[in-house]
């Protein structure tokens, strides 16, 4: 029986470890991280499956201490998985693992390398992402792919939409690749790095809607990119901050000579963009209060123009 040691967290890292324990692997330990008071949790917990299993978890602050790596080398496992682990995990603990070191992504690598995948493809208007499992090396979200899939981003699709699809394709992937792991017979193709790209992680305040210069459908992938269970697209008035959750793209409207900014059509809250481009506000919020379009009027009049806005 092949054994493992797998960093894990997020609901990749459930269904990846899941997988395993269904395949047979022997997980000697579980590494993963606390749960974050100021984090929204709203994925499930690698932990609390470790337990159920019997299996040890521990949550270090730091996984390459010299006390960690000692600890790696006696259980000596076959092979380490990161799933969805936050922390880069350093070449001594990689050389602990006999057989190899399998990382999965998600994203359909070398594109979106890094930090917040599924977001960043969608900021960036992508019609499609997945998941790649391939080999750990020095450099993060580099080494040979072993597996891929790909999935369809649609154009009203949210974060949490494709994130659902990601979790599946790497379930698949994992699936159909570990027998081909475990006998040693898998097929690795090098990655090529200068066909892809690096994103860091995302803040709260990247959130912000930026009318002097994002156009209508721009505006749009932030706010499907932002939206819950993350903080937000938002702006800031001297009313408050307003948070837009949902929008959709008005495709059959004339450009707007409108100012950037909202307005109350009829029984409908808009926006126009820069490019005049409109927006059907589906959702919004103004300071944790529903900013329908009679909640709009009685704040703010028929319309509001971004120059009353304060900028980030």
């Amino acid at each position: 029986m092949a054994s493992a040691v797998v960093f894990g967290y997020h609901n990749v890292g459930v269904r990846c470890l899941s997988v395993l324990l269904a395949q047979e692997i022997e997980v000697k330990l579980v590494v993963t991280h606390p749960d974050d008071e100021n984090e929204n949790i709203w994925f499930d917990s690698v932990s609390n499956l470790a337990s159920f299993h019997g299996i040890p978890v521990i949550t270090p602050d730091d996984p390459n201490t010299e006390d960690m790596i000692t600890r790696l080398r006696s259980l000596n496992p076959d092979f380490i998985f990161s799933f969805y682990y936050r922390k880069i995990l350093s070449v001594p603990v990689l050389e602990t693992a006999r057989r190899g070191c399998y990382n999965m992504h998600g994203s359909l690598l070398p594109r979106y390398r890094g930090r917040a995948p599924v977001n960043w493809a969608l900021v960036h208007g992508e019609s499609q992402t997945g998941a790649t499992l391939h080999e750990m090396v020095r450099k993060p979200d580099a080494g040979a792919i072993v597996g891929q899939m790909a999935v369809p981003i649609l154009p009203n699709d949210t974060a949490s939409d494709v994130f659902a699809k990601v979790l599946v394709a790497a379930e698949l992937v994992l699936c159909q690749t570990l027998p081909e792991i475990v006998s040693g017979t898998v097929v690795a193709r090098e990655m090529d790095l200068s066909c892809g790209s690096y994103f860091g992680g995302r803040k709260p305040q990247d959130g912000w809607i930026d009318w002097g210069t994002m156009g209508a459908r721009q505006i749009h992938n932030l706010v499907r990119a932002v939206t819950h269970p993350y903080p937000g697209a938002f702006m800031d008035t001297a009313k408050g901050r307003i948070i837009i959750w949902r929008t959709l793209v008005v495709e059959d409207s004339s450009p707007s000579s409108a100012p950037p900014g909202l307005l109350r059509q009829g029984g409908q809250l808009l926006a126009t963009a820069c490019d005049g481009g409109v927006l059907r506000i589906i959702h919004a919020e103004l300071e944790g209060r529903l900013l329908d379009p009679e909640t709009f009027t009685e704040m703010f009049g028929s319309s509001m123009s971004t120059s009353l806005s304060t900028a980030q």
